[in-house]
């Protein structure tokens, strides 16, 4: 389904005024898997949403670590000066003798290896720790299907921006001319001044709107900068030749229920909830015992008197048990809490079922309700323009004023830019209901893609030069 060869024409004229307003200069479009693959590599979101997710991967590791053993040494070395006061009398002899002072250094180490047998806090720990991961990592999966919806969102509202410039820029010439034929009229007395001045209001008020539509264009290029961190001054259209087609399969239950499954916020919550009911456990587990065992080699060296020897080398093998009786209320405060937590993440599982099955239902409906729009907006089109045809005829014999014509040229374009906006509309649904699903993935943007349309891009329009242009003339 096209547009009438009339819209055609009208939608060419505005696009000539168009290039003949923008300062951008000639270059290759960018397409919206362009833009995407940009904003992949640029988008902070995105890239703080990856940051995270590699932060929380090592909760893993670190709860791992107290399954596993633990390898620890020291070592130490001391100078020692001893002092022995006074004298002793020498047996033999019987003559006091002073007693030597004991200047010397000792030095050892020791390393011990310890495993932890029986530890049931730590085992529900690192279940958790796993959980956590897995919801993390649906999560980022989350932000990357969320990332696509964001980008195609922005390439959209560019294009719908362009197309209601394009449309107000059209109804703006197609006013002008009026302006100047009813003026013409109205010099040679043939009309009266109601309708110049009916027709000068029109287009003023046209004026308005097309400076509104130009400013809107360049803002919605300037909103791509935040998420590839570039400016655009062109961007690919999409070809009139997508299929407007009805949702496969057309039941609302099966997309309910794929969503139910696949979709990734569910799968997030569905791991937050399983990470929140193993910590639990591991909090009720603090009330248990733990078994270590251990094996510690020591060396020492010594330089003094020692009736050992001067080298000391020492093996212990070593079984601990630890039996928690009272913490001050601390493991059963942290148990309450952690069932709090996990009541809490129920809560947002159901929460989330809920709003996954409206929005399914919702976005469903709104494909299929486009399907319709878009045709029925097409058929808008051809029945204004007839309208506008038939009243431009009665204008011409008398039968009807210069508003009636304004009125019908202003439906005229506001049909072709309706056609367009219901086009952009069911492309956006689609990629929100395939998100809501969990099916989203770059390979649907890649068929989007290959319906991008280089022949007529969209060029980005200076709204700061075309308003100065406005004003001069206005002052002229």
């Amino acid at each position: 389904m096209q547009p009438t060869r009339r819209s055609k024409k009208h939608l060419q004229v505005a696009s000539a005024l168009l290039v003949s307003m923008t300062l951008t200069s000639l270059s290759w479009s960018e397409s919206v898997l362009e833009v995407y693959e940009t904003a992949k590599e640029n988008d902070p979101v995105l890239g703080a949403a990856a940051s995270g997710y590699e932060a929380r991967q090592e909760a893993v590791p670190q709860a791992r670590a107290f399954l596993l053993p633990n390898i620890a040494a020291s070592g130490q070395s001391a100078w020692n000066e001893r002092r022995f006061p006074g004298s002793v009398v020498d047996t033999g002899t019987g003559v006091p003798t002073e007693v030597p002072d004991d200047e010397f250094n000792s030095h050892g180490w020791q390393a011990e290896v310890r495993q932890p047998v029986f530890n049931a806090e730590s085992w529900f720990d690192y279940t958790s720790a796993k959980a956590s991961v897995t919801e993390a990592e649906r999560a980022f999966a989350s932000s990357q299907q969320q990332l696509i919806v964001r980008v195609v969102e922005a390439y959209l509202n560019v294009l719908r921006a362009q197309a209601l410039l394009e449309s107000t820029v059209a109804e703006e010439a197609a006013v002008k001319r009026q302006l100047e034929q009813v003026q013409q009229r109205f010099d040679v007395g043939l009309v009266a001044i109601t309708d110049v001045l009916e027709a000068q209001a029109v287009y003023d008020n046209t004026v308005v709107r097309r400076i509104q539509a130009d400013a809107d264009q360049d803002i919605f290029f300037e909103s791509l900068r935040t998420l590839t961190g570039r400016s655009y001054s062109q961007l690919s259209r999409i070809s009139e030749t997508l299929p407007i087609v009805d949702p496969d399969p057309q039941n609302e239950d099966e997309w309910v229920d794929t969503a139910l499954q696949s979709n990734l916020n569910i799968q997030s919550a569905q791991a937050q909830l399983l990470a929140a009911e193993r910590s639990l456990k591991a909090r009720r587990s603090g009330h248990l015992p733990t078994i270590d065992v251990s094996v510690t080699e020591s060396h020492f060296v010594t330089g003094g008197l020692n009736f050992l020897g001067d080298t000391t080398n020492t093996t212990t093998y070593a079984a601990s048990i630890n039996v928690p009786i009272y913490q001050g209320g601390l493991t059963s405060a942290r148990a309450r809490e952690a069932r709090a937590l996990a009541d809490q993440s129920r809560q947002f599982l159901l929460e989330q079922q809920l709003t996954v099955t409206r929005n399914t239902r919702s976005l469903f409906r709104a494909v299929a309700t486009d399907v319709v729009r878009v045709r029925a907006r097409l058929r808008s089109i051809r029945s204004t323009e007839s309208a506008l045809e038939a009243v431009e005829t009665g204008y011409e014999v008398g039968t009807r004023n210069i508003v009636d014509v304004l009125q019908a040229q202003q439906r005229l374009y506001l049909s072709e830019f309706d056609y367009a906006d219901s086009r952009y509309n069911y492309m956006g649904n689609v990629l929100l209901l395939k998100r809501a699903v969990g099916t989203l993935e770059e390979a649907d943007l890649m068929d989007l893609n290959s319906y991008s349309d280089i022949s007529n891009p969209v060029q980005r329009v200076n709204s700061l030069l075309t308003r100065s242009l406005d004003l001069g003339t206005e002052q002229r």
